[in-house]
């Protein structure tokens, strides 16, 4: 049932023949894309400066990556209760311009010789508190500029744009690291945020008024509602646990990955960069594909058999030794396969959690989805820095990459598995 403060009305929506008719949609389809790419590019600056520049060690990278992803395990829950009290494009462009000034006085910081590890801690939890702003109301924005049938394509367009920054973003990190100043490295995501704002800003289709002021214990309420949705659907369940297991095991793998490609495999800044880049081809392939896979083999077995590919091509990884000229190629082919079966998981599940949402809920379903997954990923970054501190890059790269099956296993106990080629409200 739409909410009256949160659903535009049919009027007001883009004819149903295609998103990409209506102005609006390309607005934050364009926002989003280089926001995306700011925050891909940071991912990588960031971790890479302090491997490379400041020498960090595993258990050091690990609290560094555990910090930028904290937010999420902080905020997401009241992020869902004020985003569907908020216009979410006043969300989208102050996330921008607070991402903005973080990294510009990172980057100010690091020319003048300031930027330290606490400098980048501080750095990456700002940056890391405004994108769960950022990434909850855009997926709440589409659901009030699109018609329903629309949201597959519409989500499909949207998660294209972030594969399209994850080819672009750890290949720019990274050879900013490598060929140019560290400065200049930094500044880079705060260009991509500005641009962000500049085409999100121009968005204009009317929102409701929302209201501003609300009591603490309304606050905690909506929180709970929420929450209840969630739990009670046992489709949004599953998605949950899968997520959170993936989520754990993934922030684990990046962490140790990280510190295995540049000490073990000896890989360049540069070719670290294209390695990582390799996940934004194969996430364009799976964009894709699901806009067509699970109309003809259902969403279920799409989810499944992504997921258990994707996440399985990790296993090879920690048996690669020898020349870059034999592990690039390889880890290359690995990444591409991952960004594929990644993002085939991605659009369904997106599309399922939307369908059987109803309008006055997508902020809070989305945020409760993203609390137990995403705020799992601190835990997993300082495990993966305490396993590579302890086994070593390689064998813990093994042990968290075998972790990572766990999500496709949670998929095939529960309802995700058995649903059908089309979705409806009453797939829960």
């Amino acid at each position: 049932m739409p909410s009256a403060s949160s659903a535009s009305s049919d009027s007001d929506r883009p004819a149903p023949s295609s998103v990409w008719r209506d102005s609006d949609f390309r607005r934050l389809w364009a926002g989003q894309t280089v926001s995306q790419l700011g925050e891909h590019t940071g991912l990588v600056v960031l971790p890479l400066l302090a491997v490379l520049t400041l020498d960090a060690s595993a258990a050091q990278l690990g609290v560094l990556r555990a910090v930028g992803q904290a937010p999420v395990l902080l905020l997401a829950l009241f992020v869902g209760a004020w985003v569907d009290r908020w216009r979410t494009r006043t969300v989208l462009v102050l996330t921008d311009i607070g991402r903005t000034l973080a990294l510009g006085a990172a980057a100010l910081a690091c020319f003048f010789g300031l930027l330290g590890l606490p400098a980048l801690l501080l750095t990456a939890f700002v940056v890391g508190a405004l994108s769960v702003f950022f990434d909850v109301a855009y997926q709440a924005s589409l659901v009030r500029l699109v018609r329903p049938e629309q949201l597959v394509r519409g989500n499909s367009a949207l998660e294209g744009s972030r594969s399209a920054a994850q080819i672009g973003g750890p290949a720019l990190g990274g050879a900013l690291v490598s060929l140019l100043s560290a400065p200049a490295a930094v500044a880079s995501g705060a260009v991509c945020f500005a641009l962000s704002f500049l085409s999100i800003r121009r968005i204009q289709r009317a929102e409701s008024a929302p209201v501003h002021l609300e009591r603490p214990g309304r606050v905690w309420r909506r929180i709970h509602e929420g929450l209840r949705f969630v739990v009670r659907d046992t489709t949004l369940r599953a998605v949950c646990l899968a997520s959170a297991a993936f989520q754990f095991s993934f922030a684990a793998t990046m962490t140790v990955y990280l510190l295995f490609l540049p000490r073990d495999l000896h890989l360049s800044a540069s070719q670290v960069g294209l390695v990582l880049a390799a996940t934004g081809p194969g996430a364009l392939l799976g964009s894709v594909l699901a806009a067509r896979l699970p109309g003809r083999f259902g969403y279920g077995p799409v989810l499944v058999a992504a997921a258990a590919l994707g996440d399985g091509v990790f296993l090879c990884v920690p048996a690669l030794h020898g020349s870059t000229a034999v592990t690039v190629p390889v880890l290359v082919a690995a990444n591409l396969v991952f960004g594929a079966g990644g993002q085939l998981v991605n659009v369904a599940v997106m599309a399922v959690r939307q369908t059987v949402t109803p309008d006055g809920l997508q902020g809070r379903a989305a945020a409760t989805i993203t609390f137990v997954g995403m705020g799992m990923s601190p835990l997993g970054s300082l495990l993966g820095g305490f396993l590579a501190e302890t086994w070593g890059p390689r064998a813990g790269l093994l042990a968290t990459a075998a972790g990572m099956m766990l999500s496709p296993l949670v998929m095939i106990s529960s309802p995700l598995a058995h649903l059908g080629r089309t979705l409806s409200a009453e797939s829960r």
